[in-house]
């Protein structure tokens, strides 16, 4: 049986999880042909190698154009330290890309979603596991804003480096084609972050409402700072078969990506082939 070992003792986010699977192997030229198949602009895409705590890993970069910057790597401001003109910014991966010139961009239903997902060229296989994360993804913001799932506007998920990292993720375990993933447990940070709606614990809402609705294994660190983002948390709870690590197991191959945080931490995703 193909399995999979999702280590998450350093956090988990789309962009790591995508970058991790392509240095697995999954296939670089078919992943982009596919995305250039979104309807979905104001982006463009890096992947590179980058070091890590002296640790070679890949890294996955959605850059996003004037329109659509945000905060998700500005350490100041994610921590509160910014300075009141940041504030109608988004945070993390997950969260808010404000523009004055393109609200189209920031309200986003999840139905609008989905058709951006359907009018890909993305396989039946990925276009099902795109759509059961920003189901996840739903459930979770509405429960944590108090609205029902059709009524949430993904202004928090709905930016287009989410949508990327997530049809990317959906693309490449597709292809790569794991009949098990095993993910003992998921290694937060502690201590607050800001998001648009001002400073917020960690883990941050949706994370602990995708963890109590999936039943996932959560572990705290004393590492401050978010290390589950939202989109991070839906990718173990879509795609989660087993908690429990077979004893022994071999490892038949590694994976890592980068994270773009500097926290603490070796800053990596890394996902290995097992067998057992």
């Amino acid at each position: 049986m193909k399995a999979v070992y999702f280590d998450c003792s350093f956090g988990i986010s789309g962009d790591m999880a995508v970058a991790a699977l392509l240095d697995l192997g999954a296939d670089q030229q078919a992943l982009l042909d596919t995305l250039q198949t979104l309807p979905l602009n104001g982006y463009k895409i890096e992947i590179s190698e980058v070091q890590k705590s002296g640790i070679t890993a890949c890294d996955f970069n959605v850059i996003l154009d004037s329109h659509h910057e945000n905060h998700d790597h500005d350490m100041d401001y994610l921590h509160g330290s910014s300075t009141d003109s940041h504030h109608s910014h988004g945070t993390h991966e997950t969260h808010t890309h404000q523009s004055s010139g393109n609200h189209h961009h920031d309200h986003r239903n999840l139905a609008d979603i989905k058709k951006i997902l359907d009018n890909s060229q993305m396989s039946e296989g990925a276009k099902a596991l795109s759509h059961r994360i920003f189901d996840i993804l739903a459930e979770a913001e509405s429960e944590a804003h108090g609205l029902p799932v059709d009524q949430v506007h993904f202004h928090e998920v709905g930016a287009v480096d989410s949508i990327v990292d997530i049809a990317a993720f959906s693309i490449c375990m597709d292809e790569l084609g794991f009949e098990k993933v095993f993910v003992p447990r998921l290694c937060d940070g502690c201590g607050q972050i800001r998001c648009q709606h001002g400073l917020i614990p960690v883990p941050v809402p949706a994370v602990k409402n995708i963890a109590k609705n999936h039943h996932l294994p959560l572990a705290s660190t004393k590492v401050h700072g978010e290390l589950i983002t939202p989109t991070g948390a839906a990718l173990v709870a879509a795609t989660l078969t087993d908690n429990e690590l077979p004893d022994p197991y071999y490892i038949q191959k590694v994976g890592t990506g980068a994270g773009k945080r500097d926290y603490a931490t070796p800053g990596i995703f890394q996902v290995m082939v097992i067998t057992y």
